[in-house]
């Protein structure tokens, strides 16, 4: 929205600054920030006035979850409440992208919301249905591969793009907004699975989420594509402006949910984040790159998918417990040294897929 200060510019003053995408990105960081110091307290306040008990723990969870009885959630709220008021006041609304990713961001931590709701109300850890989960996160990202499909450039319109094999490109047809489907409702429940520990999940989010701003910001100008040698696609950059404010406001929401939390994202946050992950990927043509720079959630997702279908076939457990992390807990690690751990190996990808720009 600020953006339109450009038109008082004569070119050599202060509002001629709101022209660049990157002075923008910074202003939505502070604010989604500020956002986040601001209203965190208050929040977390109301929420353990309204919820009482707060989430529930699982009884076949670790031993030392049980302490945490009582701790408020939906603390997505805040993450989703500063990126999207810093996205608002700092991007141009005039984009598609924008309007795309803050679309799926939305309506994932809608369905993310009723889930804890249902959760905290019930006082068990069922929620909503996972069958109607999943519906409505297909129908979603269906509108959002479609929607992304329209603003692609001619060439690029329902293909696939390899991050190394930079001259290929798959035509993936009328199937490329099943394959975004996938991409998008799998980025959404890999976060929701990883987010088990106190700031396990928001941190490695906010790292490929700066991966993909600066990937989106990348192949949004023709001068940085030339020279990386990938593929244009015009209008892209403005999604730098969205990432930077899930970073401001993940860092907003860490510093009340570093161990021990005073509250939890629940899946109204981790739904929400996950799927705007997919969707700056599948807006970006860099879906592939997702699952090296997200490559934690990748992994913890497989973990469960491993686990499910060993016990099924077998009757026995290739994990002491599943997510991954949790198996980590079984076998001793403090909650701390899980969490650093997956920290570290989360921006050790994220330099992997930036690497990607400009390898062949």
């Amino acid at each position: 929205m600020l953006y339109w200060l450009t038109e008082l510019s004569d070119g050599g003053d202060i509002f001629n600054l709101f022209r660049y995408i990157t002075f923008r990105a910074g202003g939505a960081f502070l604010t989604a920030l500020i956002f986040g110091f601001l209203f965190g307290r208050p929040l977390i306040n109301v929420l353990r006035r309204k919820q009482g008990k707060g989430q529930p723990i699982r009884d076949d969870g670790p031993e030392g979850h049980f302490v945490k009885a009582g701790t408020p959630t939906m603390g997505g709220l805040l993450i989703i409440g500063a990126l999207v008021t810093s996205t608002l006041l700092w991007a141009r609304l005039d984009n598609p992208f924008v309007w795309m990713v803050l679309f799926v961001t939305m309506a994932y931590a809608a369905i993310g919301f009723a889930d804890d709701y249902a959760k905290v109300s019930k006082q068990n850890t069922a929620g909503v249905s996972g069958k109607v989960r999943l519906l409505l996160g297909f129908v979603i990202a269906g509108i959002a591969g479609f929607w992304a499909a329209q603003y692609h450039p001619e060439g690029l319109a329902n293909h696939l793009a390899l991050p190394v094999f930079k001259d290929v490109l798959l035509n993936l047809g009328i199937l490329f907004v099943p394959f975004s489907i996938i991409v998008i409702v799998g980025a959404a429940n890999a976060v929701n699975l990883t987010d088990g520990l106190d700031g396990l999940a928001i941190m490695p989010v906010m790292i490929a989420t700066s991966t993909l701003g600066i990937i989106a910001y990348a192949v949004g100008r023709v001068d940085f594509t030339e020279y990386l040698d990938v593929h244009y696609v015009p209008g892209t950059g403005e999604i730098l402006v969205f990432a930077a404010g899930v970073v401001g406001g993940g860092l907003g929401f860490l510093w009340y949910n570093a161990p021990p939390a005073a509250v939890f994202m629940g899946d109204t946050g981790s739904l929400a984040l996950g799927g705007a992950l997919g969707a700056i990927a599948v807006a970006t043509k860099h879906e592939l790159v997702l699952a090296i720079v997200g490559g934690l959630f990748v992994v913890e997702a497989l973990s469960v998918i491993i686990q499910v279908l060993y016990f099924k076939r077998t009757g026995k457990r290739v994990f002491l417990m599943a997510p991954i992390h949790h198996h980590y807990e079984k076998k001793g690690w403090a909650e701390p040294t899980i969490v650093i751990r997956f920290w570290i190996i989360s921006l050790i990808l994220a330099i992997i897929g930036l690497a990607t720009l400009k390898v062949r």
